[in-house]
C-alpha cells in the first residue's frame, strides 16, 4: 500500500474539506484508535509498531507541521504493512478521504460580458442547459464608436 498523502493528512488535520473533511478526519481517527487486528502472517516475534495514535494527536495539534504529518503517514504505512485487516481498512477510508479537495482554486470568466449562464465546477456529466440567443449589439453604439451615421 502507498503511503497516504503528507497534504492530505495535514488538510484533513486542519480541517479542509468542511463537513466532509471532518467526517474523513474522524474515520481515520477511529480507525487508527482500532485495536490491532493481530497481524495475520506475521511470526510472533515481530516488531510491534505504533499504533499511530500518537502521531495522529501531534498533527491535529500542529496541523501545517509537514515532519508531523509525514511521522503519521508512515506510522499508517507499517501498520498497514503488519496488519492486513488493518491495511484492508485504511485503503477504504483514503478511497473516501481522497475525494475531499484540499487545494485552493480560483475560477475567473474573461472575454467580455456573458450572455448565458456561467456554470463552475469539477466533474460534470450528463448536463444540458436551454438559452436565448444573445440580443443585437445596441445600433446606436455601434462597434463602441458612439458616432451616428447619416
Amino acid at each position: 500500500m502507498d503511503p497516504i498523502s503528507v497534504t492530505l493528512l495535514g488538510a484533513l488535520a486542519g480541517g479542509a474539506g468542511g463537513e466532509f473533511g471532518r467526517q474523513a478526519w474522524a474515520g481515520l481517527t477511529a480507525l487508527v484508535r482500532r485495536p490491532s487486528g493481530g497481524g495475520q502472517g506475521v511470526p510472533a516475534q515481530a516488531p510491534s509498531a505504533s499504533s499511530g495514535e500518537a502521531e495522529l494527536v501531534r498533527l491535529q495539534q500542529a496541523p501545517s507541521d509537514v515532519a508531523r504529518a509525514q511521522a503519521l503517514s508512515t506510522a499508517l504505512a507499517v501498520r498497514a504493512a503488519l496488519d492486513a485487516e488493518f491495511s484492508a481498512a485504511l485503503q477504504q477510508w483514503r478511497e473516501q478521504a481522497e475525494r475531499v479537495r484540499t487545494g485552493d482554486n480560483q475560477n475567473t470568466i474573461t472575454g467580455g460580458t456573458q450572455y448565458g449562464p456561467v456554470v463552475q465546477g469539477h466533474t460534470f456529466s450528463h448536463l444540458s442547459f436551454t438559452t436565448s440567443t444573445p440580443p443585437p449589439p445596441d445600433s446606436d453604439t455601434d462597434a463602441g464608436t458612439g458616432s451616428a451615421r447619416d
